[in-house]
C-alpha cells in the first residue's frame, strides 16, 4: 500500500512539466500560493477562480491584510504532497520559506514563481508588478502601484526629523536598510536603530533604548485580550518611562510585515503621530 501510494505520488510529479506547459503561453488558471506575502498580493489580484490555495496563514487577521479575501479559499501548510496533488500550473514562493517543497517542484520543472524581500519602495512596486504579470492581470498592478503612491503623496512627512525608534515583541527593532527603514524615513523620520546597538537577531537592549533619547516609539498594536511573554519588556517600568517622556504610536504588525499596498499605512501612521502636537520638539 505504502509503494503504491508512493508510486502515485511520483506519477503526479511527473506529469506536473507536461500539463504546465501545455498552458504556459497563457495566463495560469491553477495558482498556488505558500507564502503570507504572496498570499496577499494573490488574493488581490488574481481572479477568484484562479486561486487553488494559499497558506492558512491567510487567514488570521492578526497578521493578514487580506483575512476577509482568504475566506472559502482552500489553504495548505505548503508541504509538498499537498501541492502536487492540486496540480498547479504557477505556485508563488517566498525566497525563505517552504524551500524544501520548492526544492521538489523545480527538480520536476514545475513552474515556480520566488519572491524577493524588497528593501525600499521601488522594490514593492516592482514586486506588485511582477505578480500581476505572472497571474495575467498587469494592469491590476499598475492600478494598484498607482493607488499605493497615490495614498503616499497624500502623507504629509513630519515637519522635523524625529527620532524613532521601533520596539516588537522580545525587543526586535527595525534594521536599517530594509523595508521598514525605508518606511520610517519616508514618514521623514530618522531610525534610531541606525544609531543604537543591536544584537545579531536584531534585538536592542533595554539599556540602549532608554540611552536611545527617541522622540517617538512605535509599538505593536495587541490584539485586545491577548496578553503576550513577548509583551513583556514594553510593560517595563523603564520602557513605560520612555513612552510618557516621547510619543508612543501603535501599529499593527501585519501593515509591516509584507509588500504590498498595505505598507502606505505604516508610513501615513507615522507621520501623523509625527506631526501631532506633544511634549518633544
Amino acid at each position: 500500500m505504502r509503494l503504491r501510494a508512493i508510486l502515485a505520488f511520483w506519477a503526479i510529479l511527473a506529469a506536473m512539466p507536461a500539463a504546465c506547459a501545455a498552458g504556459s503561453a497563457e495566463a495560469p488558471v491553477r495558482v498556488v500560493s505558500m507564502n503570507l506575502c504572496a498570499d496577499e498580493l494573490v488574493l488581490r489580484l488574481a481572479d477568484r477562480d484562479q486561486v487553488l490555495a494559499v497558506t492558512y496563514l491567510a487567514r488570521d487577521p492578526r497578521g493578514s491584510t487580506v483575512a476577509s479575501e482568504a475566506a472559502g479559499v482552500p489553504v495548505t501548510r505548503g508541504l509538498t504532497e499537498e501541492i502536487v496533488a492540486l496540480k498547479p500550473d504557477l505556485v508563488i514562493a517566498g525566497a525563505f520559506t517552504t524551500r524544501a517543497t520548492v526544492g521538489m517542484l523545480k527538480r520536476v520543472s514545475s513552474p515556480v514563481l520566488e519572491l524577493g524581500v524588497p528593501a525600499d519602495l521601488d522594490g514593492v512596486r516592482a514586486q506588485i508588478r511582477q505578480v500581476a504579470g505572472a497571474l495575467g492581470h498587469p494592469e491590476r498592478g499598475e492600478a494598484m502601484v498607482a493607488d499605493l503612491d497615490a495614498r503616499l503623496a497624500s502623507v504629509t512627512p513630519a515637519t522635523k526629523p524625529l527620532r524613532a525608534l521601533v520596539m516588537r515583541p522580545n525587543a526586535f527593532t527595525v534594521a536599517p536598510g530594509g523595508l521598514g527603514d525605508a518606511l520610517i524615513r519616508a514618514a521623514g523620520l530618522v531610525n534610531v536603530a541606525a544609531e543604537i546597538g543591536r544584537d545579531r537577531f536584531g534585538q536592542v537592549p533595554l539599556e540602549a533604548a532608554a540611552l536611545a533619547n527617541a522622540d517617538l516609539i512605535v509599538v505593536d498594536e495587541a490584539a485586545p485580550g491577548l496578553p503576550s511573554l513577548a509583551d513583556t519588556l514594553l510593560h517595563h517600568p523603564v520602557f513605560r518611562a520612555l513612552a510618557r517622556e516621547g510619543r508612543t504610536v501603535a501599529i499593527p504588525n501585519r501593515f509591516w510585515t509584507c509588500p504590498g499596498p498595505q505598507v502606505a499605512e505604516v508610513v501615513a501612521r507615522l507621520a501623523a503621530a509625527a506631526n501631532e502636537p506633544g511634549p518633544r520638539p
